[in-house]
């Protein structure tokens, strides 16, 4: 079961991801994309690993997220991933936009072909006002493409705001 669940800022979109996850009844592997920059986001870190259970493996993965769903496909694992808007952030901001393309491709090939049980979480981002800058627009059409690239390699989305799930898909 391939899952995306997508939600704006604090929408409550990681606690139902993490309650999805936990209901599978598997071992579960947390695939985190942020990388820690400041003293803020290590806060933001440190809140999501005290709401998570202390017994799922954690990978850290900024950059070659296709590489880590290959490694994890046809494991007995339910993997979470979050947040795939991170992720894209990461890429946005390499100098070398092969790169980009090249980890944009292979995370489609790998999601994809994943075998096994996946939920992604994402950012919805294409709901408030036109970003004033160049590098913003970007990342606001990138994640509009990659939200609609991954709910086609996906059985079921889950749209959720103000903590409430809402299916789509």
């Amino acid at each position: 079961m391939k899952h995306l669940v997508i939600g704006g800022v604090r929408s409550g979109k990681s606690a139902f991801a993490q309650q999805l996850v936990a209901e599978y009844h598997k071992p579960v592997c947390y695939v985190a994309t942020s990388q820690v920059l400041d003293d803020e986001m290590a806060q933001r870190v440190a809140r999501h690993k005290d709401n998570r259970p202390s017994d799922w493996q954690l990978i850290e993965e900024p950059i070659e997220l296709a590489r880590v769903l290959n490694e994890l496909s046809g494991t007995n694992k339910a993997v979470i991933v979050e947040c795939l808007s991170l992720w894209l952030s990461n890429l946005l901001c390499l100098e070398n936009q092969d790169t980009f393309t090249e980890q944009h491709a292979s995370l489609m090939k790998a999601v994809e072909g994943f075998k096994g049980d996946l939920i992604m979480v994402s950012s919805e981002v294409g709901m408030g006002i036109m970003p004033m800058n160049a590098l913003a627009r970007r990342f606001g059409d990138e994640a509009g493409l990659l939200n609609q690239a991954l709910v086609k390699l996906t059985d079921r989305v889950t749209f959720v705001a103000a903590g409430l799930p809402m299916p789509l898909k």
